[in-house]
């Protein structure tokens, strides 16, 4: 599986249309799967919001524990406030004034410690990261590339294109895109589930690598991984 570059940072960034689409859990899918066939990827999330490290719910948390990585939460995610809002508000709000480069600064040690990073985003591309950058800024500035998680349902065709053009203008690469069920989306009496991958690949140019369904059990790493297998998905890279 050839997913990365060979730029100073190898790795591939988990972006998402939107907040709570599933970015942290199909992290962890392929996050696991590499690591299941021999590779040593790790796991990192520059910033998370909302969060409070040791309730053992936060995207780091439950990055490590669906991977089987042995880290600290504090180096998955060297940034971490507890307001639920903008990372750039919530920094503030924590009395902390955040740049680009000290993201970046903060995640070096993990670009050592691992062959491979996934890099999970925090909401949108679009969001506000710091005083003058958003998300999608820091992605460009990383010069990696890019998965883009999406619904499955209605709605998704119009915020995968934006994200997927906003990406473009940056000059991100985009692998493709992965459609997720979710946790709480109810696809069976939703007609647009099947026909949004199809209109997606039409309109973006983009490939959509697969639909991770509706999970109902415990975020493990075999089956996650296992998940992962039954779909076409970015193996086929």
């Amino acid at each position: 599986m050839n997913i990365f570059n060979d730029d100073s940072i190898r790795g591939l960034f988990v972006s998402g249309t939107d907040t709570a689409v599933g970015k942290t859990l199909i992290t962890a899918a392929i996050t696991a799967m590499l690591r299941a066939e021999g590779m040593n990827a790790g796991v990192w999330k520059p910033i998370q919001t909302g969060a409070h490290i040791g309730s053992g719910h936060t995207d780091a948390e439950r990055l490590i524990k669906s991977t089987g990585i042995n880290e600290r939460p504090e180096a998955v995610a060297p940034f971490t406030f507890e307001a639920p809002i903008a990372p750039m508000l919530a920094a503030k709000q924590a009395g902390k004034m955040l740049t680009i480069k000290e993201l970046i600064a903060a995640g070096f040690p993990l670009t050592k410690q691992y062959e491979a990073l996934l890099i999970e985003g925090a909401g949108g591309v679009a969001v506000p990261l710091t005083d003058g950058k958003l998300m999608g800024d820091l992605i460009a500035e990383l010069r990696i590339p890019a998965l883009i998680v999406a619904r499955s349902t209605l709605g998704t065709i119009n915020h995968t294109l934006l994200n997927a053009s906003f990406l473009q203008h940056r000059g991100v690469p985009i692998v493709g895109v992965i459609l997720n069920d979710g946790e709480l989306a109810e696809t069976d009496d939703d007609p647009s589930v099947a026909t949004n991958a199809q209109l997606i690949e039409q309109f973006s140019g983009l490939k959509v690598l697969g639909r991770f369904p509706r999970l109902h059990t415990e975020e493990t790493a075999q089956m996650l991984i296992h998940t992962l297998q039954k779909i076409d998905t970015i193996r086929a890279y």
